[in-house]
């Protein structure tokens, strides 16, 4: 005689449990004891029938009302189908849900089974023209071919997917396993499942690609010129299109990106689109005041050092900087005066200084404290 099942107690769940309460039970218990993590445990795949059996029922609303008013005859009735109730319940889901549902309802619950679904759509997706990857590669300019722009020939080598195998790495042949469909009968409820032997691919690779000896990629020799925009920074992307990885069955090329990287000039510093320099000044300029001519990327221009300047002090010079890169306008140059103090004088400046010593009576360290 068969076994009398009360299917809220074989899913655990209470009488009143809602419909996502009883699907979170359905898939924690199909998950431990489906035939596939549990191979030859024949209690585990009743244990699975009875709970598939339970989720049939009580995932439909009628099916469910007519379970809780008519109770174990009705159950009774159920066993009666005997080892159809699995087919049923896999016409059950795709009534209910349509076709692929599996792929919806289960996911990664039972490895990639599917209805013809999930599995055959990523499939199908995958046998379809793909775009090649992105490349990165680092560019190094210099302070003035950043600050004006240039163009360039760039030399390179790039590793890239073998042309002759589409980066396999060698020749192919259907599969026998599955014909060339991707796909096998069996698993749970009669469905089909992804082929083991090809993955689902349809394909084998059977000998070894003679352009990349197997390694599925081959060096790419490419010319190129590139023209790089005035005020460019270190760590700047010039995107050179359909320069990158070759695309997959005909697919269009990825793109190259070059990564600027900035030479140091020997004067001139750099922070975002402003520039700093340091210009000595004698003692006498920084006293009495003066015109200088200090150095920009434009060429030298003057700059007016005020009577009193101080060692260290900067002045900006708008407009003196590098180009905004897509902006409009420059940044600024701020020059750093330092004064020049001589580490020899003749006699005749030894006693001009001295002179000066004696009528300028002034000590710079009065307000310094004496100590902690």
């Amino acid at each position: 005689m068969a076994t009398t099942l009360d299917f809220y107690e074989v899913l655990g769940v209470d009488r009143n449990a809602s419909q996502k309460e009883i699907r979170q039970a359905y898939r924690k218990l199909a998950r431990k004891c489906h035939p596939d993590v549990n191979p030859g445990d024949a209690d585990a795949e009743q244990r699975f029938k009875e709970i598939s059996q339970a989720y049939e029922v009580l995932s439909d609303p009628e099916k469910r009302k007519d379970y809780d008013h008519f109770g174990q005859a009705y159950q009774q009735a159920r066993q009666q189908g005997g080892p159809q109730a699995a087919q049923d319940f896999a016409g059950f889901v795709f009534n209910q849900y349509g076709a692929g549902s599996f792929a919806e309802i289960f996911g990664d619950l039972f490895g990639g089974m599917h209805t013809g679904g999930g599995r055959a759509r990523q499939y199908a997706a995958a046998m379809q023209p793909q775009r090649g990857p992105d490349i990165e590669h680092e560019m190094e300019v210099t302070f003035k071919e950043a600050f004006a722009g240039v163009e360039k020939t760039l030399s390179l080598r790039i590793a890239d997917r073998c042309p002759e195998c589409d980066g396999i790495g060698g020749t192919t042949e259907t599969c026998p396993h599955c014909g060339g469909s991707g796909q096998v009968s069996g698993g749970p409820f009669g469905l089909r499942s992804a082929c083991p032997q090809c993955q689902g691919s349809g394909q084998i690779v059977t000998g070894s690609c003679p352009k990349c000896g197997g390694g599925g990629e081959v060096a790419r020799d490419r010319r190129i010129k590139v023209n790089i925009p005035a005020g460019v920074k270190a760590g700047s992307r010039v995107r050179m299109a359909g320069e990158g990885g070759r695309g997959i069955r005909n697919g269009p090329n990825g793109d190259l990106y070059l990564i600027m990287k900035m030479q140091p000039h020997e004067f001139f510093t750099r922070e975002g689109d402003d520039i700093y320099a340091t210009v000595p000044v004698t003692f006498v300029e920084a006293a009495l005041g003066a015109r200088i001519a200090v150095p920009t990327p434009d060429g030298r221009v003057n700059l007016k050092i005020p009577a009193g300047t101080k060692n260290g002090q900067r002045f900006r010079l708008k407009g003196k900087g590098f180009p905004r890169l897509k902006g409009r306008g420059r940044g600024d140059e701020y020059v750093q005066v330092e004064i020049s103090v001589p580490k020899k004088l003749n006699a005749k400046q030894r006693k001009a200084v001295e002179q000066l010593g004696e009528v300028w009576q002034e000590d710079p360290r009065k307000d310094l404290p004496a100590g902690l």
